[in-house]
């Protein structure tokens, strides 16, 4: 065989082995965040198919990424304290769900998490001027308005190009203090310069680190895309595996992204690639996890039901 023609079994199972590679890391991690990895299961998945499942089958699924069944159960318990999960009991067996206020918050980061990132920027701002609330109240709305992507202006005013006007309606019903604040629009001039909005980004947003993050995100996935396409499918468990930590990892970088339009953001900024690379690697697997996840997760009725239908819309359609 000449040199530079190379056995496809052979190259899939380099390729496959890549994948195993990652997944030890992850493994190897300390700590490993399991409320967080465990909350990315119930958004990503089971919230997609009929949002319930047996706490046997989770265990089961989370036990190849280095998760045992004491801290499952200990970080499940803490959940449902925190109103993420509640708990069904059916004979000797519990069977968790998002609670309502947890399938808000899934809505609210499935937006950005799903996007297909192709709307275009007005020159809007949203502005939200907090100033009669309390300090308490102040910082709590602060770490709320962050996780949305807002950043602080001026003291009690925080600020986002154009933000979705759904999610933030949202957060201020669920603090209550929708009637405590004022929420402006405002317009960017025309005389701005490109510049003048990326200093503020930088100033305001911190970009500079968050680049570095969503670099650190390509290089670790990026092989395991390459993995996913040309290794001829991955095994079912394996893909369902890529695909938690694929949205695990990605959402805790948006978590700290302001998701600014590209006028305030730098030439070949790495998120834009992260986003590509997240949806190519998403569609390069979901059918395998889809398919691991129906046949070993459980509910009450029996396995997990078929997707919902808009499942089949994350990131413009799969």
């Amino acid at each position: 065989m000449s040199r530079n023609r190379q056995n496809p079994s052979a190259v899939g199972a380099r390729r496959l082995k890549v994948v195993d590679r990652h997944l030890d890391a992850f493994r190897g991690r300390r700590p490993i965040r399991a409320g967080s990895l465990i909350i990315t299961v119930f958004c990503d998945t089971v919230s997609q198919h009929g949002n319930s499942v047996w706490l046997g089958s989770l265990i089961e699924a989370l036990a190849p990424l280095g998760l045992n069944q004491r801290l499952i159960r200990t970080s499940v318990y803490r959940l449902v304290k925190d109103d993420w999960l509640s708990a069904e009991q059916v004979g000797r067996r519990s069977y968790y769900s998002l609670t309502e206020a947890g399938l808000r918050h899934y809505q609210k980061a499935a937006r950005r998490i799903y996007s297909d990132g192709s709307e275009d920027w007005d020159g809007t701002w949203t502005l939200v001027v907090n100033a009669s609330l309390t300090e308490r109240d102040r910082d709590t709305l602060r770490r709320e308005l962050q996780w949305l992507g807002y950043g602080t202006l001026t003291p009690g005013v925080m600020a986002h190009p154009n933000h979705d006007r759904r999610s933030l309606d949202e957060t201020l019903q669920e603090m209550g203090v929708a009637h405590r604040v004022t929420v402006l629009s405002a317009r960017t001039e025309d005389l701005v310069s490109r510049d003048v909005l990326r200093k503020l980004a930088y100033e305001i947003w911190k970009l500079d680190h968050l680049a570095r993050r969503y670099d650190a995100f390509l290089s670790a996935f990026r092989p395991l895309l390459r993995a996913a396409r040309s290794a001829r499918g991955l095994d079912p468990e394996q893909a369902f595996q890529v695909r938690t930590l694929l949205i695990h990892e990605y959402r805790r970088i948006l978590l700290r992204d302001a998701d600014l339009p590209a006028e305030m953001l730098p030439p070949r900024w790495p998120g834009r690639a992260a986003l590509n690379l997240t949806a190519n690697l998403y569609r390069a697997v979901e059918g395998a996890a889809r398919a691991f996840v129906e046949a070993r997760m459980e509910t009450a009725d029996g396995p997990l039901p078929a997707c919902r239908r808009g499942y089949f819309q994350r990131f413009g359609g799969l």
